[in-house]
């Protein structure tokens, strides 16, 4: 919490446990409690000395933390598994905050997945309208040519999704093993958005990984590090994830 009075969804957002909107359907249920009265107004502001429960649960006061994990393959990007899997925040046991994942990448995808503590930095970043480009490089069985590759470009039907890539590009091929690289930039990740587009037009994917999220990239960084972002890192991240940049 910060030393003014703020928007109580907004506090609620901050500490992690759920989103803004989320947040807000939850005081008009009355699951929301300051200084042990339930709070029902969403306009209700709130200060750092007050005490906020949120279904019974009182907020931690934590300072926001930042960090940005290399996700090897095999992990799941959650924060536990029923099936005994690992978890990202197996590796960042270090962290003593109560730190979530910024979105998902897929179990057999690698690359940078960003976690957080301050739920509304998570929803910006999140948000599809500020177009954020998350760059992967996927390796893909067969040499898809020119034509099949724009239909990405165009838009792919999938079930009910509309599967777009916003750039891509061809720069490895391997005649003898019949497979390509390519490198694709995303704005919108639906659930194995790459994989899925790649299967419709024929060339599945072997290989995937995240290896740019707006400004942050993995150089010499090796699966399983992590790091915590820059004070810079995280206000360039702010700045993309801003009405400022909102491309009219």
């Amino acid at each position: 919490m910060t030393n003014t009075n703020e928007r109580l969804q907004k506090v609620i957002a901050k500490s992690g446990v759920t989103s803004r909107r989320k947040a807000e359907q939850l005081i008009v249920a009355g699951k929301v409690k300051v200084n042990d009265n339930v709070i029902t107004e969403l306009g209700t502001k709130v200060s750092p000395r007050d005490n906020v429960e949120v279904n019974g649960v009182r907020l931690e006061k934590e300072e926001p933390v930042y960090y940005l994990f290399y996700k090897p393959r095999g992990v799941i990007s959650s924060l536990n598994d029923d099936k005994g899997r690992s978890v990202v925040t197996d590796y960042l046991g270090e962290v003593k905050e109560r730190i979530y994942p910024i979105g998902r990448l897929d179990y057999d995808t690698s690359g940078i997945l960003l976690l957080t503590n301050d739920g509304n930095f998570a929803n910006q970043l999140m948000h599809p309208k500020y177009q954020i480009d998350k760059v992967y490089v996927a390796k893909v069985k067969g040499i898809p040519s020119k034509k099949e590759l724009y239909r990405m470009k165009k838009g792919i039907h999938s079930d009910s999704d509309l599967l777009k890539a916003v750039t891509y590009r061809m720069y490895e091929v391997d005649k003898k093993n019949n497979t390509a690289i390519l490198e694709i930039t995303l704005h919108e990740g639906k659930n194995r958005h790459i994989r899925r587009m790649m299967d419709e037009i024929g060339y599945p994917v072997l290989k995937l990984k995240r290896e740019q999220y707006g400004i942050l990239h993995l150089q010499g960084m090796q699966p399983g590090d992590s790091r915590p972002l820059t004070p810079h890192e995280v206000k360039r991240m702010r700045h993309l994830a801003s009405d400022k940049n909102v491309k009219k």
